[in-house]
C-alpha cells in the first residue's frame, strides 16, 4: 500500500491554492505533477553540468552524456528493452508520426492498417494521412456498448492483408485496458507489424516489450511524472537498423560526403541535432522515483481509487459514466452530468478547486460512437486519495444544482 501523505510532501504543487480552496488535481491522464526529485534533477542539470553530448572532451560534456545515455538505459530497463532499442522524442505523438514516417514507403495501394475506434488522434491521423497518400484501407476494430473491444471484431479485421496494427493499451477516454497480447498474438499470426500506445498505460502498468511481443511502443514521460518535452519510441532493433531516419542532420549521422550520407548507430540515428537533454535526465529521475514506490504498489493504489470512484460517482443519478466496470479498466473515468455541459461542468469544478479536463479529449470519432460531443474526464495518480474524491462528488452536485 501506498503511503499517500509522505508521497504528497514530494509534490509542491499540491499545496497550491486554486479560487482559495486547496487544489484537487485530477487531469492525470493530461499531465502527472512532478516531484521534487525530478525538478530537483533538471535543476542541477542546468545549474552544475549543463553541457552539449556526444561532443564535448571537457568534464561537463562527459557528466552531461553520461547522464544522458543512463536515463536510456533506466527506460530499457524499466520496460525491459536493450539500450540501443530507445530512441527519445518529444512525446508519445512524435514517436507514433517517426513511426507513420518511416514505414509509409513500406505501405502500397490495398494494403490494410488495422486501428481500434478508441485511438487518441495521435494514433488515428498519422496512420489516416498515409493510408490516404498511400491508398490503402484504415480499418477499425469495434467496441462494445461496454466499452470493450469485441474479440470477434480484431479477428475480422486483423487478415493477411494487414500490414500495421496499431493499439492504444488504456483508452484515455474509457479507461478500458486492452489485451495488447492477444491483439499482438494475432498480428504476428497475420504477419503484420505491432504497435502499442503506451501513454496511458505506463505510468499504471508494468510494460514488458519482451512479453507483448510488440514491435514499436510509444509513450510520453510527462505522463509518468516526468518533464514535459520528452518522449520514447522503442522498436526492435532488427526493425528500426531497417528503418529510414525521420529527421536529418547532426548527431545521427557516421560519415557525410558532398555526395552521400551514413547514419549513426542506434538510438543516435534517430535523435537528430541537439535533444532535450534536461527532459531525458528528468525523465530518468521520474523512473527512479516510480521504481523507489513500487508499480505493484501503485496498481494496487489505482484500483482502489478507482472502485471507490465509480461507486461514489454511480450514486448521483444525473452522472452518467462511460466505459466499462471498474475491474476492466484503469484511473480514468469520463463523465457527464444530465444538463450540463462537460465545459461548465469542469469550470463549477475549477471554482472548488477540483481540476478535471472536458472536450473530446483528442478521440472525436470515439465521441461520436458513444453520441456525446464532450465530456468531463476525472483521472487519478498516485498522489491522490479518496478524500480528493468525495471533493469530486461535491463539485459535481453544485453542478446539478445549478443545472438541475
Amino acid at each position: 500500500m501506498l503511503h499517500t501523505k509522505k508521497i504528497r510532501k514530494d509534490f509542491p504543487i499540491l499545496n497550491v491554492k486554486v479560487h482559495g480552496k486547496n487544489l484537487v488535481y485530477l487531469d492525470n491522464a493530461a499531465t502527472t505533477q512532478k516531484p521534487k526529485q525530478v525538478i530537483g534533477t533538471v535543476k542541477d542539470f542546468y545549474e552544475k553540468y549543463n553541457a552539449n553530448i556526444h561532443r564535448s572532451i571537457h568534464e561537463l560534456g562527459e557528466k552531461s552524456t553520461a547522464a544522458y545515455e543512463e536515463a536510456h538505459k533506466k527506460v530499457a530497463d524499466f520496460i525491459n528493452a536493450d539500450f540501443e532499442e530507445i530512441i527519445f522524442t518529444k512525446g508519445t505523438t512524435e514517436s507514433l508520426n517517426l513511426l507513420a514516417y518511416s514505414l509509409s514507403d513500406k505501405i502500397k495501394p490495398g494494403d490494410e492498417i488495422v486501428l481500434t475506434q478508441m485511438e487518441h488522434h495521435s494514433n488515428l491521423v498519422p496512420w489516416q494521412q498515409i493510408a490516404i497518400k498511400n491508398k490503402a484501407k484504415l480499418k477499425f476494430i469495434e467496441i462494445d456498448k461496454n466499452g470493450l473491444l469485441k474479440k470477434e471484431s480484431i479477428k475480422k479485421n486483423i487478415t493477411k492483408k494487414t500490414k500495421i496494427v496499431s493499439v492504444t493499451h488504456i483508452s484515455n477516454v474509457l479507461g478500458t485496458v486492452n489485451d495488447v497480447d492477444e491483439i499482438c498474438r494475432i498480428a504476428h499470426e497475420n504477419d503484420a507489424l505491432f504497435i502499442v500506445d503506451a501513454a496511458q498505460s505506463i505510468q499504471h502498468i508494468p510494460v514488458d516489450v519482451k512479453k507483448i511481443n510488440c514491435d514499436f511502443l510509444a509513450f510520453s514521460g510527462h505522463k509518468m511524472l516526468g518533464p514535459t518535452g520528452i518522449g520514447v519510441l522503442y522498436g526492435k532493433k532488427e526493425l528500426l537498423q531497417n528503418l529510414n531516419p525521420f529527421n536529418y542532420g547532426g548527431e545521427m549521422i557516421k560519415e557525410v560526403t558532398f555526395e552521400n550520407s551514413k547514419w549513426n548507430d542506434l538510438p543516435w540515428k534517430f535523435e537528430a541535432g541537439t535533444p532535450n537533454i534536461a527532459g531525458g535526465i528528468g525523465l530518468g529521475a521520474a523512473i527512479d522515483y516510480i521504481n523507489k514506490v513500487g508499480m505493484k504498489n501503485i496498481m494496487a493504489h489505482d484500483k482502489i481509487l478507482t472502485e471507490y470512484a465509480i461507486e461514489t460517482l454511480s450514486k448521483i443519478k444525473e452522472v452518467e459514466i462511460y466505459g466499462p466496470k471498474a475491474e476492466k479498466r484503469t484511473s480514468v473515468i469520463a463523465f457527464n452530468v444530465k444538463g450540463a455541459h462537460a465545459h461548465d461542468t469542469a469550470s463549477i469544478l475549477d471554482t472548488e478547486g477540483v481540476a478535471v479536463r472536458a472536450g473530446h479529449h483528442c478521440a472525436m470519432p470515439l465521441s461520436n460512437i458513444l453520441g456525446i460531443t464532450s465530456s468531463a474526464r476525472a483521472s487519478f495518480y498516485l498522489y491522490n486519495t479518496k478524500q480528493e474524491i468525495d471533493k469530486l462528488a461535491e463539485g459535481i452536485k453544485k453542478v446539478i444544482k445549478v443545472f438541475g
